[in-house]
């Protein structure tokens, strides 16, 4: 309920290493990636969010005295460290892949080059930021598909897993597509849509139904939804519902967003049968949404049945991505600078499940796309330096399956950078667009995307390739594993 100063938002091992680093003097310049490695909820991508909350926090890094007291209560941690932490401060450069992108496994989302010190601590809190929104903007984006072209309203600030799921959970489902959030906090801090009807505690506060109705109609004309399934849906409240909007109409009130809502049952065969009565009764453009525990896969369903449903509120399911509830964002060194060479030297993690093993060196992501369909054809993970010329041919490879490969012909492809610099020696350089104009920015990104890509089930693999200097520095350095594991 105060403001927060959120530097030790962070894990303990992180500060331990610091003090480590500091201790033997070790604070040489060094890259990581934050990036992830399954696409969740079965998608065939992730849209990227949470950009803006990274932002925040880097610009309001800094120890308070009380942060400095506690840490010392721990035992932990020594004087001479403490006292570099009350002068501490982010230098270094990020880069990262804005908001409203669609985006891959094993692709930086965000790269942090800093001293490692600087770079160890940002760890924990940039992946707290960027795992939540990027998987609620993710099942958002699917609840929306499912609905194709319904409005979605985000109803789940009450089971959201805490206040600051459910506000930046309310974020990142309007950058997936939804339409507006129940969320009032939200919806003044990010400048969103609110939207929301009525309980079923109104209808029952009040000596019967139709005096509930007329109430709320007189109160709030021109959004005007009805709770319709308190008492009995069909027999009480579409028909009170019906009642109350002729009488509206009688005494010149100007119907414009009025409807109904269900909230149990069975929607399917409730929203026909309600459709069919308020189209008799001459109300063919009342509303009629639902919500009652709805998710992708149900709306589908009820589309599927003919359901006659035209506003959908989704709360639980997609506020807290109940069938997939983690990201698995990861936070990897990939390159450490070398004094004497002057560069950077690639670092790589190996591992026994090669899905675990790490892409080295200092890099960035190129999207290349199909012309004149300006459609996606593959994304390109290759080291920061490259330069391509799209008027000369390009191979790209499977960098598993190297033998299936894809020569791009000059005329037939377009390229373009996906990351940005946000972050220049500690100072912010980047300006974090209004979540509307990243939600706008999602839709043209997946108007790129072919349909078989954006199935809800199965959808079609993206290919995810790497340059061949990158495959190349990649293959070294696995074949080279015993000059820094001690292995032959």
């Amino acid at each position: 309920m105060r403001e927060r100063n959120q530097t030790l938002l962070t894990d303990l091992y992180e500060l331990t290493m610091m003090q480590g680093y500091y201790k033997e003097g070790m604070n040489r310049t060094v890259i990581f990636d934050a990036f992830y490695r399954t696409n969740p909820s079965g998608n065939g991508f992730a849209v990227c969010a949470g950009l803006e909350q990274v932002i925040d926090y880097i610009n309001h890094l800094h120890f308070q005295e009380k942060d400095i007291d506690y840490l010392r209560g721990t035992g932990l941690f020594e004087e001479d460290f403490l006292d570099y932490l009350r002068h501490f401060h982010f230098s270094g450069d990020i880069y990262a892949i804005p908001e409203g992108e669609l985006v891959f496994p094993r692709e930086p989302l965000v790269k942090v080059i800093a001293p490692i010190m600087e770079a160890q601590l940002v760890e924990t809190a940039i992946l707290n930021i960027i795992n939540h929104q990027c998987l609620i903007a993710t099942k958002a984006y699917r609840v929306v598909h499912a609905a194709k072209g319904d409005g979605v309203m985000e109803f789940g600030l009450r089971r959201a897993q805490g206040p600051d799921a459910g506000i930046y959970g309310a974020r990142a489902a309007m950058i997936g597509g939804c339409v507006s959030t129940s969320n009032v906090l939200a919806g003044q801090m990010f400048d969103v849509p609110i939207s929301g009807t009525h309980a079923h505690s109104w209808i029952m506060s009040f000596p019967d139904e139709l005096t509930a109705f007329r109430t709320y109609a007189r109160l709030y004309p021109n959004a005007c939804i009805l709770l319709a399934d308190t008492y009995n849906t069909l027999k009480s409240g579409v028909p009170h519902a019906i009642q109350v909007f002729r009488e509206m109409q009688e005494t010149g009130i100007s119907l414009k967003t009025y409807g109904i809502r269900l909230d149990s049952g069975d929607l399917a065969y409730l929203s026909k049968k309600a459709r069919e009565m308020l189209d008799e009764a001459g109300f063919p453009d009342a509303v009629i949404a639902a919500s009652s525990d709805l998710d992708e896969h149900l709306i589908t369903s009820l589309k599927n049945q003919g359901a006659a449903i035209t506003s959908w509120g989704v709360g639980t399911n997609m506020i807290t991505s109940k069938d997939c509830p983690a990201f698995g964002g990861v936070y990897k060194l990939a390159a450490v600078w070398d004094e004497e060479a002057n560069d950077f030297v690639p670092k790589i993690k190996l591992s026994e499940n090669s899905e675990k093993v790490t892409n080295p060196g200092n890099k960035t992501v190129f999207r290349i796309y199909q012309e004149p369909e300006h459609k996606m054809v593959a994304d390109l993970i290759a080291l920061a330096d490259e330069t391509y010329d799209i008027t000369k041919p390009l191979m790209i490879f499977d960098p598993v399956e190297t033998w299936k490969k894809t020569l791009l012909t000059p005329g037939s492809y377009s390229m373009r950078e996906l990351p940005v610099r946000i972050f220049d020696n500690g100072r912010c350089v980047y300006r974090s667009p209004g979540v509307m104009d990243i939600r706008a920015k999602l839709s043209r990104e997946l108007d790129t995307f072919w349909d078989e890509a954006k199935r809800l089930v199965n959808p079609h693999k993206a290919h995810i390739d790497l340059s061949e200097p990158l495959f190349e520095m990649k293959r070294q350095l696995l074949n080279d594993r015993e000059a820094f594991t001690g292995e032959i």
